[in-house]
């Protein structure tokens, strides 16, 4: 357990010198549009400006390796992988936790709620060669918030959720992040949000969270509908970045184009992370990551040249562990490629049918893609229209008092 769980100095005795002890009154509070991104990541890679969300079955490695077909920058993140899975898995790692190096920057999500496993399972995933080590403190599913007792439920305690983070970072040589929600059923002030933010961040090493602008409810909802029901509060979001202005936060939730993207960036957000959107539509979304977002030149790659490259991945995968993944599972992802596409809804149609017959996705392929025009499938990505969205425009109008740090609670700290 001491190899693992390393003795420290306590971060607060540390970081508490370098900070402003009331952040409402920091003169460094600028909008920053830039992707400045301070010690995070490997220099080789850009900043995450741009992430895709961890998302439970949806962005495991067939969906990754579609994404980094598509956008070369965007940050992507693992689905959420439990410590014990990790720590019980030793004969089976790979299988947990191994990608393709073209996955990079990738960010490995690690959920649990005790020490002596989130110390096991980051020494295990270390060699693996992730970009960021991120905690789950954000997922309402009663499986993990509820029976689990890790999730978002652990935002109601914020103590172990620093002594998590610092374990975690003892662990690992690559930057660590916290991804939660902005409240818990009636736990939902912003202060509140605030005494999270601050208890974490000066007790462990943690720079950077990821904000979904949601509280979460525990009361018997579902995952789905914690995604629609409790309003987006983006004004806590911009609060946090005027109120603790020496750490990083992206912005997450309810954001579906990537003209909402910049229109965050455009107020000041750190770093966007986009969800379901980047999964339905990856075309229209990852497609115009790279140069609507990071400025690099447009792609000429069009969709049958991707469909071609995964068709190389997809048949080098199957049956890698015993009867998984099959061809429905290694094909799920490219069910969004055509999105809002002539001919799309035939297509699926058409893909359904093949999976109880083919058994390799290049045949799947062959049989299918004919239902997609040409016109479809070679033309290149191209820009978006120079469109605008107001969607965060009044947010700054409604942002709650400053927080501010109690003298008091300095020094019992």
């Amino acid at each position: 357990m001491k190899s693992l769980i390393a003795s420290l100095t306590p971060f607060h005795s540390v970081i508490l010198k370098k900070r402003n002890l009331f952040y409402g009154s920091s003169s460094s509070n600028k909008p920053r549009t830039s992707c400045a991104y301070h010690q995070m990541g490997a220099e080789r890679y850009p900043p995450p400006c741009f992430s895709v969300a961890p998302m439970m079955e949806w962005t495991d490695n067939h969906y990754r390796t579609l994404a980094r077909l598509i956008s070369k920058k965007a940050w992507l993140y693992t689905e959420m992988v439990a410590a014990e899975t990790i720590v019980h898995q030793t004969g089976n790692l790979d299988r947990f936790l191994a990608y393709g190096p073209e996955q990079h920057p990738i960010v490995l999500q690690i959920g649990g709620n005790k020490l002596e496993n989130l110390a096991k399972a980051t020494q295990m995933a270390t060699p693996y060669g992730y970009d960021e080590i991120n905690f789950n403190c954000g997922c309402p599913s009663p499986k993990v918030a509820g029976h689990g007792c890790f999730g978002v439920r652990l935002m109601l305690d914020p103590k172990f959720v620093a002594e998590a983070m610092s374990v975690i970072a003892a662990n690992t040589n690559v930057p660590v992040s916290v991804k939660c929600r902005i409240g818990v059923d009636d736990h939902d002030s912003y202060n509140e949000l605030c005494d999270f933010i601050y208890e974490v961040s000066s007790q462990s090493p943690t720079r950077h969270f990821i904000i979904h602008s949601r509280k979460a409810l525990l009361n018997g909802i579902s995952p789905k509908d914690n995604r629609k029901i409790p309003p987006l509060k983006y004004e806590y979001y911009y609060a946090l970045l005027r109120d603790f202005p020496d750490l990083q936060f992206t912005i997450n939730g309810g954001i579906n184009s990537i003209e909402e993207v910049n229109a965050a960036r455009a107020e000041g957000a750190h770093g966007v992370m986009v969800g379901r959107a980047a999964y339905n539509n990856p075309w229209q979304i990852l497609g115009l990551v790279d140069s609507v977002v990071y400025g690099a030149p447009l792609r000429s790659i069009t969709r049958r040249q991707v469909l071609e490259q995964y068709q190389v991945y997809g048949d080098s995968v199957l049956g890698m562990y015993g009867p998984r993944p099959n061809v429905r599972e290694v094909v799920k992802p490219l069910l969004g490629l055509f999105h809002a596409e002539p001919r799309n809804v035939m297509w699926k149609r058409k893909v359904d049918a093949a999976f109880r017959h083919c058994t390799t996705v290049k045949s799947l392929f062959e049989e299918t893609v004919v239902e997609i025009p040409d016109s479809v499938l070679d033309s290149p990505i191209t820009e978006v229209p120079s469109g605008s969205t107001d969607m965060f425009i009044k947010v700054k109008s409604l942002l709650p008092p400053p927080f501010t740090v109690n003298k008091e609670e300095l020094l019992y700290a």
